[in-house]
C-alpha cells in the first residue's frame, strides 16, 4: 500500500499558475502509475493526468492539454501537476492515485490508493 498526500492547493485568479505536490511514502513509486483526479462540487471525479512511472509515458485529459504537465521526481518519491492558465472551471479538489499500471490510466478503477485531496479555486 501506498500512503499518498497531496499538497499546493490554494485560491488563485483565472490566468494565474498552481502546482501540486502528491508526496508517496511506505513504497517508492517505481513501476507505478500515477494519476490526477479531480471532483467539482456536484460533478463525478474525472481523470486530469497521468504519468506512467516505468515508461514515463504521460497523458491528459483534453481540456488540459497545453495548459498542465505532470512530473516526477524519482529521488523526492513525488509527482507533481504544474498547472498554469487556470480557469475558474479548473474549480475543483483535485486527488493523485497509485496503480500498477493497468490500462486505461484515464480510469479510477485502475488506481489502488488514493490521496485525501487539494483543494484548487479558481474566481474569474
Amino acid at each position: 500500500q501506498v500512503q499518498l498526500v497531496e499538497s499546493g492547493g490554494g485560491l488563485v485568479q483565472a490566468g494565474d499558475s498552481l502546482r501540486l505536490s502528491c508526496a508517496a511514502s511506505g513504497r517508492t513509486l517505481g513501476n507505478f502509475a500515477v494519476g490526477w483526479f479531480r471532483q467539482a462540487p456536484g460533478k463525478e471525479r474525472e481523470f486530469v493526468a497521468a504519468i506512467n512511472w516505468g515508461d514515463g509515458n504521460r497523458y491528459y485529459e483534453d481540456s488540459v492539454k497545453g495548459r498542465f504537465t505532470i512530473s516526477r521526481d524519482d529521488a523526492k518519491n513525488t509527482v507533481y501537476l504544474q498547472m498554469n492558465s487556470l480557469k475558474p472551471e479548473d474549480t475543483a479538489v483535485y486527488y493523485c492515485a497509485a496503480g500498477a499500471g493497468r490500462y486505461p490510466l484515464s480510469r479510477s478503477m485502475s488506481y489502488d490508493d488514493w490521496g485525501q485531496g487539494a483543494q484548487v479555486t479558481v474566481s474569474a
